[in-house]
């Protein structure tokens, strides 16, 4: 979509002229909340709590996107963006994770495996940052990212269907959740895992003694 069309969809205001934040940034911090209220909606026993933290995901997904394009299209890419769209991506997909292992649709090492990647791969780019070097992400990170969120709205289906009585009850909502969830699992964590380690070697240097 051509730049200029994207300002017309929104109040000039939020383009220029303002010192407050951008409407991408303001996207970025309304994720956050949505994640929170995503959270809550799983850790919570109210009708159709899982149909709606499914809606919430959804949403917090399209957000993410558009927060992206807004910031490329109209030019405005901050240090803030920068560093708070990766941070609250990451909380999201984290927060999603340990939310359905409590849920006990995902074991417990699946989860613990998936966000210790994201913070080590955090941690060697902060690493990188303090020697003065930018680490790019990768395409297969990217790859790792789809899997990792296909996977999660996989479950919250599931799980949604599972609140209407009749399907939550069926045999083939059984045999789908379990087997179809190994499958997805085995994607994310193959992605994450794969993704992970070469990133690693790939810049083994910087965490070489005298590096």
């Amino acid at each position: 979509m051509p730049r200029f069309l994207w300002q017309m969809s929104f109040p000039k205001s939020w383009f220029r002229g303002r010192p407050k934040m951008n409407l991408p940034n303001r996207l970025t911090i309304g994720r956050f909340f949505l994640t929170v209220l995503f959270v809550f909606c799983l850790s919570s026993t109210f009708p159709f709590s899982r149909t709606i933290g499914l809606v919430l995901f959804i949403v917090a997904g399209i957000t993410d996107y558009m927060d992206g394009e807004i910031a490329r299209r109209c030019s405005l890419v901050t240090d803030f963006g920068k560093l708070m769209d990766p941070v609250v991506d990451k909380i999201m997909i984290a927060a999603a994770f340990v939310c359905l292992v409590a849920l006990r649709a995902v074991p417990a090492w699946v989860a613990i495996t998936i966000i210790s990647r994201e913070f080590l791969i955090t941690g060697l780019r902060m690493l990188a940052a303090s020697k003065g070097k930018i680490l790019p992400a990768e395409s297969m990170g990217k790859h790792k990212t789809v899997w990792q969120i296909l996977t999660v709205l996989f479950f919250l289906g599931m799980l949604a269907l599972g609140e209407i009585h009749h399907f939550g009850a069926a045999k083939w909502w059984e045999f789908t959740l379990r087997y179809g969830g190994m499958l997805f699992i085995a994607c994310a964590l193959g992605f994450t895992l794969y993704s992970g380690f070469g990133y690693l070697w790939k810049n083994r240097a910087l965490i070489q003694t005298g590096q």
